[in-house]
């Protein structure tokens, strides 16, 4: 993990659970809530944090680890607030539209950077600001067309909505890249090819789901 914790075991087992409870309190209530899955979240954070004083070594490194710790909690809690958001009148049509957008955001941005990382924000970064930008266009104008022919939605709804998940996924799978370089920088050993890969992407679709939800409760309803 490109944001790595002491006790990383524990911790994976802790989100680990945290996301099941997430998933369970997303559909308990009556009523479509994302109250539950705030406790969730501050119930696995405190038990992350509680597995990484067990021992000496990590119990050393823990006051430094509350941020990354408090991002992975987040990260997969998160994902739950696409079935909260499900149970909302238009939430469906939001997840559709702001997923996609996302999606076609951290293509076009990978995509970018293969061929022209340019400019460089940072020189151990192989990412550049022209994919964020161009992620960020091409999204919100796949969230404008799908937005003309989803029930509920407009153009201009759709780009607005499309606009946010697609700019802030394309953001948290740039920081992703800049956690990696900061280890490999450290003198700690590179991620997994394959961990490496997804754990941006992943992080994009995470934050995503959160301000879909935002989006539908704040804007859209």
């Amino acid at each position: 993990m490109a944001i790595r914790p002491p006790a990383l075991p524990a911790v994976a087992g802790v989100c680990a659970v945290a996301a099941l409870l997430a998933d369970i309190a997303a559909v308990w209530p009556q009523s479509a809530t994302i109250l539950p899955l705030f406790y969730v979240s501050v119930g696995g954070f405190a038990a992350a944090m509680l597995a990484q004083l067990v021992r000496p070594d990590d119990r050393a490194r823990a006051k430094d680890s509350l941020s990354s710790t408090l991002l992975i909690v987040l990260g997969v809690v998160s994902f739950a607030s696409l079935i909260v958001l499900g149970r909302e009148p238009l939430g469906t049509q939001t997840i559709f539209v702001c997923l996609a957008a996302t999606g076609v955001s951290l293509i076009v941005a990978r995509l970018t950077d293969a061929v022209l990382a340019w400019p460089r924000l940072a020189p151990q970064v192989p990412r550049g600001a022209a994919g964020v930008v161009f992620g960020a266009m091409a999204g919100t104008l796949t969230a404008a067309v799908i937005g003309s022919f989803v029930v509920g939605f407009t153009p201009t709804s759709g780009a607005i909505a499309g606009l946010v998940a697609a700019s802030l996924g394309a953001l948290a799978d740039l920081a992703v890249g800049y956690a990696e370089a900061g280890r490999q920088m450290a003198g700690e050993p590179p991620t997994m090819w394959i961990a490496r890969h997804m754990q941006g992407p992943l992080g994009g679709f995470a934050l995503a789901a959160a301000a879909a939800y935002t989006m539908c409760v704040l804007f859209l309803t």
